[in-house]
């Protein structure tokens, strides 16, 4: 399984009235999580839109748990519980404060595509064989 973190500190912006953070604020904290644990393979998302291949969202599933607020320093869990076999890939996402505490977990699924066809593809290549070494066959 791959495993990446990734801090985040909440900006005033990102909250309402009450200093919580808004929860659509979320889905950004997740992408955040995703393309930085994109880097730490070694393979960017920069890289990979070079290459011809996108990654749109198809799908988001988000349980909030308790709130984040101005100023906490957050971290975001990026789990790749499987190895992608095809188009699909799906990311398993936690925030926790500076506490520990889990704030919200996700699932997000993302799909393969080719930038210039807008069909779906198979995973990068290069990025399959970052991967590897983190799953047993």
């Amino acid at each position: 399984m791959y495993t990446a973190e990734t801090l985040v500190r909440v900006r005033y912006a990102e909250t309402d009235k009450m200093s919580v953070v808004y929860h659509g604020n979320f889905a950004q904290y997740f992408e955040v999580g995703r393309v930085e644990a994109m880097r730490a393979l070694g393979y960017s998302y920069k890289e990979m839109e070079a290459d011809g291949v996108i990654m749109p969202v198809v799908e988001l599933n988000c349980k909030f748990l308790r709130p984040a607020v101005y100023d906490d320093l957050l971290t975001i869990k990026t789990l790749l519980k499987e190895m992608p076999t095809n188009y699909r890939i799906t990311f398993h996402q936690e925030v926790y404060n500076e506490l520990g505490k889990l704030l919200a977990a996700a699932q997000v699924t993302l799909y393969f595509m080719d930038a210039a066809t807008m069909t779906k593809t198979t995973m990068p290549t290069r990025l399959a064989n970052e991967l590897k070494a983190f799953y047993n066959d």
